[in-house]
């Protein structure tokens, strides 16, 4: 394993990733996309390592998430109002990813801000748990070969590492970060 991508820093990939899923704020797209830059850079073999961690993480977070809505579900919908399960958007969702899991669960992990109102809403709606856990690995799937992607795209066009680990990151965030702050712009 090359020196700058070890084993340390992967598990720190990981705990950064899952962590992210469970606290958005936290921006893993970003994380991901540089550790693929560097992987493309030192070792092209450890880009395999950063999917399947950034993958792993990024499941793992959401199985947290889902589970905590889950046994806290009703807690939740009481204290935040589009959580409401009577409400028509979260009934609509409901029927939604009922109707088609697969598709519903991989976009809203694609779309920034999306997935945390997709898993309330499958949680709260008694959504399968066992359903949930094999539709979650192709959404966190999708979603790690998007980013790891972004890096590998970067460190291929950019001959510099540096350039392209800047590239990458500004990419990245630009997909995750920039949806979410057009969506809070007041409109006049």
């Amino acid at each position: 394993m090359a020196e700058d991508l070890g084993w340390v820093h992967l598990a720190v990939l990981l705990a950064a990733v899952a962590f992210g899923a469970v606290v958005p704020v936290v921006p893993t797209g970003p994380a991901l996309a540089a550790a693929a830059v560097l992987a493309h850079d030192e070792a092209p073999w450890e880009i395999v390592l950063v999917l399947a961690v950034g993958w792993l993480g990024a499941y793992l977070g959401d199985l947290v998430v889902f589970a905590l809505f889950s046994f806290t579900g009703g807690r939740i919908a009481q204290r935040v109002p589009w959580l409401h399960a009577d409400r028509p958007a979260m009934a609509a969702m409901g029927r939604r990813i009922e109707a088609n899991d697969l598709a519903t669960m991989t976009t809203s992990r694609l779309i920034p801000a999306g997935r945390l109102p997709v898993l309330a809403a499958a949680a709260v709606s008694g959504y399968p748990w066992h359903r949930f856990a094999l539709t979650a690995v192709a959404s966190a799937g999708a979603w790690a070969v998007l980013y790891v992607g972004i890096g590998l795209l970067g460190g291929a066009v950019v001959p510099s590492t540096t350039v392209a680990l800047v590239a990458a990151v500004l990419v990245a965030l630009a997909i995750g970060v920039v949806p979410r702050l057009v969506t809070r712009t007041p409109r006049g």
